[in-house]
């Protein structure tokens, strides 16, 4: 699934006007974390969410409104109802969420996420809210990488650079921060909120039949960006695996070899034998992969493992650290069982991180 704001600038050719609601702060027991995002056009909620139930139910509301008004707003919810009150929130928290009625002001700075993105280049979205009214505010938004120098008033730039770096090293997207700003005899505050944004994680799949195929799909519909890599051309191509991103019809080894091991990359490996298994596992034995997972039965992974440990291919130790047989153990009987097992499996590996 797409990152919300290449969402943006996709529903924007529409020329159909556009909300965006950003969850800038929690406190307490609340349905979503800061900078979960919900866009919305005229007809209600397009994608994302900031928390479903009442909250977005209301957020709605007020999207809506704001759609015809054009006025943009940073709304607080208290959640902390009696249950008794069965037309409001009672997780027992509070939720403050922006919403932005004209992020049609921002399309150059989603433009410059989206070849950020492209590159895999991570940075941080700078939202800075001035309040211009109880209820009304305006909204500036920035792009900020270690590459290019912001173009953030100077004023404020001292303060938000470092902690714009600081996000950036840390390669936590839910690190979302706020700064609130007065510069002196000036009055009101300026609040600014930082969002890291980063290059979607990397889902590398050895082998395009059937399980290659389902588990691509489930994979784009996770956030990973998706290559599937065979040396098959009647499998390795856009009408069999229609949702990678990359489908590289190549020698699968070769392709391992020259892979980029980073901790951003998760490989999963369902070729259709055990040779094109170990071509695609052995470049990746003691590297920086985030995942390394490899289909198979008990009985295969034991020669297998046997066979890597007496040629000097792994130890014990680095061997220990592959997901192998792939998957969580969830019965799997069909091809889609066992590509939700491994799906599964992928979220419960990359949340942990």
């Amino acid at each position: 699934m797409k990152n919300i704001y290449l969402h943006i600038l996709d529903h924007q050719s529409d020329n159909c006007p556009l909300a965006l609601a950003t969850v800038t702060r929690t406190i307490g027991s609340t349905p979503q974390k800061p900078g979960s995002l919900a866009l919305f056009d005229k007809n209600g909620l397009i994608i994302g969410t900031v928390g479903g139930g009442i909250v977005e139910g209301k957020v709605q509301k007020l999207a809506l409104e704001a759609l015809k008004s054009k006025e943009s707003g940073l709304y607080n919810f208290n959640l902390a109802n009696d249950i008794s009150k069965t037309e409001e929130a009672i997780c027992g928290g509070q939720i403050s969420v922006l919403i932005d009625a004209n992020i049609q002001n921002a399309t150059d700075v989603f433009q410059q996420i989206k070849q950020s993105m492209e590159k895999r280049i991570p940075g941080v979205l700078t939202t800075m809210v001035t309040r211009l009214t109880e209820k009304t505010v305006l909204i500036n938004r920035y792009w900020i990488t270690k590459l290019k120098k912001p173009v953030i008033p100077p004023e404020f730039l001292k303060e938000i650079a470092p902690v714009a770096d600081s996000l950036i090293s840390t390669g936590n997207p839910s690190a979302l921060q706020e700064i609130e700003i007065t510069l002196p005899d000036e009055e009101p505050s300026s609040l600014f909120v930082l969002e890291p944004v980063f290059p979607p994680p990397h889902l590398v799949i050895a082998g395009a039949g059937h399980i290659g195929r389902s588990l691509a799909h489930l994979g784009n519909r996770l956030g990973f960006e998706v290559t599937v890599v065979d040396n098959r051309p009647e499998f390795a191509n856009s009408d069999n695996i229609s949702a990678a991103d990359h489908i590289l019809l190549k020698d699968i080894g070769e392709t391992f070899n020259e892979l980029k091991k980073d901790k951003s990359t998760y490989v999963v490996i369902v070729t259709r034998g055990h040779n094109d298994d170990a071509s695609a596992l052995k470049p990746c034995i003691g590297s920086d992969l985030a995942y390394i997972g490899m289909i198979g039965s008990k009985n295969k992974i034991a020669s297998m493992r046997k066979n890597f440990i007496e040629k000097g291919w792994a130890t014990s130790e680095q061997w220990d650290k592959i997901y192998a047989p792939v998957g969580l153990d969830i019965k799997s009987q069909t091809v889609e069982e066992i590509a939700i097992s491994i799906a599964a499996q992928l979220v419960l590996v990359r949340n942990s991180r």
